[in-house]
């Protein structure tokens, strides 16, 4: 029954690669724009995928009810006209007081998306109080899957089996929405996925805020929802509301806080215009639709100019500076780097949040630039003293945290897979430079990797989340280190349990750090570390693309624009918010996290000849360094959107642009230098 069911996976991966090759060669010749009644149609294989809804090509509310809108008003086009390449479609609405002129120019780009301003005009004797001005868009399909970047991956699904009230959930049934401010997307647009169809919809906007807006700091929102069994693709000039509770932020970890009357009034004589993107395409296969947007959003928006950011010599010297300053000896051969503060507590913690394990591998690689003399006692020590935590032989996990005098915890996957990451790399390097005696490291990473092996396995292997997802790299690696081919059977099982799972988005990566219960873009790079790895080892195509689609997701977590900030911590710094990454579902802030994926992503950028993911790997590199003090320091939690996890919590209206600076775990420090040295492994100085 097993193998039968190995044999099954593996032929729905197998179809998967096969698809994705096939179609993505013909998708430009498949899709076409059309106007019909003067409103655009967009049509993939001769069908009608995305169209205006019936009762009309604007559609404005004119009153509110209820903590929503109401009192809909609703018009057609009356003229159109031909200017150059845009076609210009002209309306009116009456209303309490005077007129709205409505105006949508649309043009058609060269890569075949529908690019369109709209227009609205009051021509009133007096101020129109109390509207919402919207843009909404149709999409054929019984069953559509929907996906904004890093608020719901085709409904959250995972999270939402651990506690469907603390994140974003969405199933497509009749009332369901999924509407958030626009400054809370890293890429701005949201799509919707038929898979019995194969197609998709993308909506992109030009993120804004709202003049006239009653809320300080209203912008646009955008989303999805489910209106008459239809799933709509939907712009507002402020409502938000998910999880069928209206005027609601995802302002917290665990509750969401009230955000209403974001309605606004427009001046006599006031002009509003709003720009966007539409786009509809075919699809390689089930859970594919989000991957072309991503890119559509790369080249809207053009995220390349790392130049204006600190240089990478800078990062390295100035976080190794702070780095040394968490050196602790705590007696005896108990050496290490302090996940804390020293003023607050002394930790030496492996994995997730402390990286002790980090700088046994990064010293090695960038000793020359950084041209210490301290650092081969460091890395000696340190590693030795790491590896006297007693692995599990039954299950390779092994205590990440050293504290008070002793070992503490049984571990997890997370912290234990990142650690034999590290340990791996360090091995290798030492291995490579025969200056460091590797005995002790060897030791435990082979009893960690044999613990791991004998887990994954066993018939009754069936991890929860992706968190053991961090275990194929160093299994990889490990296998060609001690020649086990014990290790490269785990690590492979493991790629094709994930694989399975995840290539078709029925449940995205997710379970990635310790801290939240939803999906996120650390389960998603555990899943894409692990890919490209076996992929660098054994050369087997299957594994990059895998990696692909898992890069991809992480993609979606990093922010592409300058969000325009309100006055605050991170706008004193005239912060730019390009190129970091949203944490997760659950936990709506940014954070550095990406600079640990930014070599990863100029590898692909170099198999897959993309110049794109190159370029844009070095800004998520360097724009990072941003909000670093004097000395050396930097925090954890920055507060783009209306959602805190720290500090002044109690005024949903005064949380953005906010920045919990004192939260100073070293893997913010240490994500940096083991980036830099795998960058400076790769021969790259980004």
């Amino acid at each position: 029954m097993m193998n039968r069911k190995k044999c099954l996976n593996a032929n729905r991966i197998k179809m998967f690669c096969l698809l994705h090759a096939f179609v993505v060669c013909a998708a430009f010749a498949q899709r076409e724009i059309r106007f019909r009644n003067d409103m655009p149609v967009l049509v993939v294989d001769g069908k009608e995928v995305a169209s205006v809804p019936e009762e009309g090509l604007w559609s404005v509310a004119a009153g509110w009810q209820n903590d929503w809108m109401a009192d809909w008003r609703h018009a057609r086009p009356s003229a159109t006209e031909k200017s150059g390449e845009w076609t210009i479609v002209k309306g009116q609405m009456e209303l309490q007081g005077g007129t709205l002129l409505l105006r949508d120019a649309y043009r058609i780009t060269p890569d075949s998306l529908l690019h369109c301003v709209r227009r609205y005009e009051w021509q009133g004797t007096v101020p129109l109080q109390g509207v919402t001005l919207s843009v909404r868009w149709k999409v054929a399909g019984a069953a559509l899957r929907p996906f904004l970047p890093g608020i719901l991956y085709y409904g959250n699904k995972n999270g939402a089996k651990v506690n469907d009230r603390i994140i974003p959930v969405y199933s497509g049934a009749e009332g369901e929405l999924a509407v958030f401010e626009e400054h809370r997307y890293p890429m701005p647009f949201a799509m919707l996925e038929d898979n019995a169809g194969r197609y998709a919809v993308a909506l992109h906007t030009t993120p804004s805020p709202v003049r006239g807006a009653r809320r300080q700091d209203q912008w646009w929102s955008m989303g999805v929802e489910v209106q008459s069994d239809a799933g709509m693709l939907v712009l507002y000039s402020g409502p938000i509301g998910y999880n069928r509770r209206y005027s609601i932020a995802k302002a917290l970890q665990q509750t969401p806080m009230a955000y209403t009357d974001t309605y606004i009034d427009m001046e006599p004589g006031q002009v509003i215009e709003k720009e966007f993107v539409l786009e509809a395409y075919p699809i390689s296969g089930r859970g594919t639709g989000f991957q072309r947007p991503i890119y559509t959003s790369l080249d809207r928006f053009r995220p390349y100019d790392a130049d204006r950011f600190p240089s990478f010599d800078e990062i390295v010297q100035g976080k190794y500076r702070f780095s040394k300053s968490r050196w602790m000896e705590l007696g005896g051969e108990a050496v290490g780097y302090n996940m804390y503060d020293m003023r607050s507590r002394k930790a030496v913690t492996m994995g997730w949040c402390g990286q002790a394990d980090s700088p046994g591998y990064y010293l090695q690689m960038l000793a020359k630039r950084l041209a210490d003399d301290s650092i081969p006692d460091k890395i000696q020590r340190s590693l030795d003293f790491l590896s006297t935590s007693k692995v599990n032989p039954e299950n390779g996990l092994f205590p990440v945290i050293y504290a008070d005098g002793k070992w503490q915890g049984g571990g997890d996957p997370v912290s234990c897979g990142q650690a034999m990451y590290n340990f791996a790399k360090a091995i290798e390097c030492a291995r490579k430079g025969r200056k460091y005696e590797t005995r002790k490291w060897e030791d435990f990473l082979q009893a960690a990797c044999r613990g791991v092996s004998h887990r994954i396995l066993s018939d009754s292997w069936n991890p929860v989340s992706t968190n053991e997802g961090f275990y194929i790299a160093p299994l990889a690696i490990a296998s060609r280190l001690f020649k086990d081919r014990t290790f490269r059977q785990a690590a492979e099982k493991s790629a094709a349990l994930y694989a399975d799972r995840h290539l078709q988005m029925d449940g995205c990566y997710w379970g990635g750090t310790l801290d939240a219960t939803c999906e996120d873009k650390e389960g998603a790079w555990a899943a894409f570390q692990g890919f490209l790895e076996l992929y660098e080892r054994l050369g087997e195509k299957k594994y990059l693309q895998w990696a692909k689609h898992a890069m991809d997701v992480c993609l979606s977590y990093v922010v592409v624009w300058d969000i325009q900030l309100p006055a605050g911590r991170m706008a004193d710094h005239n912060f730019k918010s390009t190129g970091w990454t949203v944490v997760s579902a659950q936990n709506q802030h940014i954070d550095v996290y990406g600079v640990l994926f930014a070599p990863e992503v100029y590898k692909m950028g170099r198999y897959l000849k993309d110049d794109r993911l190159c370029r844009l790997a070095k800004v998520m590199y360097r724009t990072c360094y941003q909000l670093t003090d004097a000395y050396g320091s930097q925090g954890e939690q920055l507060q783009h959107t209306n959602f805190a996890q720290r500090g002044h919590m109690d005024n949903v209206y005064k949380l953005r642009g906010g920045y919990s600076e004192n939260w100073t775990v070293f893997w913010i420090t240490a994500h940096f230098l083991n980036a830099a040295a795998r960058f400076t492994e790769m021969g790259v100085e980004p």
